[in-house]
């Protein structure tokens, strides 16, 4: 302020200031014998303000920022009751009464949750016998020796499946729907559905424990696919999860036809989401007012850029084992 306040001041009188300082300075010299002609003069020519001035400060505190928010202004280029507004209005409102479950519950209980998104990963899905990719020791990605790919994803890559669709078919044997039940984490979601609360359910699991759990396939977002059905990498004829699977327990390779292998309907690395998950991307979270994220590393993208999408007032809650996940705010 005192700075602003200077600068006005050699604006308006800028004499009048010097008068002040100069006297001001004289009766400090007065005060300090020892000081010398320089010091007195880089003292008076410095930033700091006279007993004088300070004391008008504090008598005119208003005026003086008043004066202030006029020179902003001008720099500015703005109207000064622009530079007003009340703190409130500056200021995200509080969405919530408290950052924790107990906030959330009552978000929910007060009706603010309406169009709930649900983003789920393998998480969910662990307790029901299924491992999940990452987890060190555990997880699908340090236990694939046996299969001696070239490396771990390469399970999952649609040019290796091309070439070699044997590993992936033995590991679909191991982990084919109808040998696992849905946990307590998909009947939360389905009873989400129930209450008439869910929006949609975004799910980067291949397992369909969703749709075992009975949530509606209008609600029901698989980013990475699922086996409930498949297609010829050639010529693109579907089959059904129960043909593929009798061919899959028989320890073959499914294969159409014309020759080319039948894979089921999972998104391999190499290739594209389905239509479903960026139509519903564009479309559901606008609509979001509460955004719960299940059991995800949130490191797949575009998967895991979904918790930006939401609205700034929007609130988020992340469960999961471990830290996870960037935020952009």
């Amino acid at each position: 302020i005192h700075f602003y306040k200077r600068k006005m001041s050699e604006k308006e009188a800028k004499d009048d200031l010097v008068m002040k300082e100069t006297d001001a300075f004289s009766k400090a010299q007065d005060s300090q014998h020892d000081e010398s002609d320089d010091d007195s003069e880089a003292e008076k020519n410095s930033d700091h303000t006279s007993d004088e001035e300070d004391e008008v400060d504090a008598v005119d505190g208003t005026s003086s920022v008043e004066a202030v928010r006029e020179y902003l202004a001008a720099k500015l280029g703005i109207g000064k009751n622009d530079l007003k507004k009340p703190d409130d209005e500056q200021r995200h409102p509080s969405v919530l009464t408290s950052i924790d479950f107990d906030g959330i519950i009552d978000y929910i209980k007060e009706g603010k949750a309406k169009n709930i998104i649900t983003m789920a990963g393998a998480g969910i899905s662990t307790s029901a016998g299924i491992p999940d990719f990452r987890t060190p020791g555990t997880g699908l990605y340090d236990n694939l020796q046996k299969y001696e790919l070239p490396n771990p994803t390469a399970i999952f890559d649609i040019r290796f499946f091309k070439q070699n669709p044997k590993p992936f078919f033995t590991l679909a044997k191991e982990l084919y729907p109808g040998k696992f039940a849905p946990t307590a984490s998909h009947y939360f979601i389905k009873l989400l559905e129930k209450k008439s609360l869910l929006l949609r359910h975004f799910t980067q699991n291949i397992d369909t424990l969703e749709r075992v759990a009975g949530i509606g396939d209008e609600k029901i977002v698989e980013a990475h696919g699922a086996f409930h059905k498949g297609h010829c990498i050639k010529c693109n004829k579907e089959f059904s999860q129960d043909w593929i699977k009798e061919i899959i327990f028989k320890d073959e390779v499914p294969t159409c036809d014309c020759g080319g292998f039948v894979k089921p309907d999972i998104v391999f690395f190499g290739e594209n989401l389905p239509e479903r998950f960026f139509k519903c991307m564009q479309t559901d979270f606008a609509k979001c007012d509460l955004l719960i994220i299940l059991g995800t590393s949130l490191v797949v993208q575009p998967f895991a850029s979904l918790i930006d999408k939401v609205g700034q007032d929007c609130p988020r809650l992340l469960i999961n084992m471990e830290k996870a996940g960037v935020s952009s705010r």
